[in-house]
């Protein structure tokens, strides 16, 4: 993909892609997913992870949340939190000092918006609908602070080969990665790796990178 494309014009190529997979076609891919994830060893040796719940175009880790929880692994999912500011990223005014970048100066500020993790052990009774429609756990779900998580699965519209994530734009999940110290890992259909994504200042990588066909370490 020409690295000059806007980031605007790589969502609509992606999501054109998207629509034209079946949804067998996206069950069998996540199924494929799945199974090369548990095969690999930062999978199985973390025990705080973090799994996003899945859209409809989105690849479905669901199952995998159930199963990590009788592994005796602790279960997490983001749940948002806002004031009146929903602007992008470019609202942060953050102190000089916290670092070199718009995103990371104020990240740990509470204020404003973003995503915390909470702890979720019954699918069935500690979810609701939150913001955007995306299933989230209920108030009194236990937070764990972002840098005690061991693995990320990191949902996106597009990744490159590089581990650089194109998102939808607002910028949320970039702040809850700015936190994260353990091993981050995009999430994606094949269809949604490109060569390089338009890359600015506050975007974050991602560790490695999990298709239906392959397993990338970067």
């Amino acid at each position: 993909m020409n690295p000059r494309i806007s980031k605007q014009e790589v969502r609509q190529a992606i999501r054109t892609k998207l629509k034209a997979l079946s949804q067998a076609e996206q069950r069998q891919a996540s199924d494929s997913a799945r199974g090369l994830l548990e095969r690999q060893p930062l999978w199985n040796s973390a025990s705080r992870i973090l799994f996003y719940a899945p859209l409809a175009e989105e690849l479905d880790v669901w199952p995998l949340f159930e199963d990590a929880v009788r592994a005796g692994k602790e279960a997490y999912l983001p749940r948002f939190f806002a004031d009146a500011d929903e602007k992008p990223l470019k609202r942060f005014q953050g102190r000089p000092e916290a670092a070199d970048t718009p995103l990371k100066r104020g990240v740990n500020d509470r204020g404003g918006y973003g995503y915390v993790a909470c702890a979720v052990k019954d699918l069935t009774k500690q979810l609701k609908k939150g913001r955007f429609g995306i299933r989230e756990p209920i108030e009194s779900c236990p937070e764990i602070a972002l840098n005690r998580l061991d693995f990320v699965l990191v949902p996106g519209i597009a990744f490159d080969l590089q581990g650089r994530r194109l998102g939808r734009g607002k910028g949320y999940y970039d702040r809850l990665l700015a936190e994260v110290r353990g091993k981050t890992c995009g999430v994606a259909f094949d269809e949604q790796i490109v060569e390089q994504l338009p890359v600015e200042p506050h975007d974050i990588h991602v560790n490695c990178i999990l298709t239906p066909t392959r397993w990338i370490e970067l």
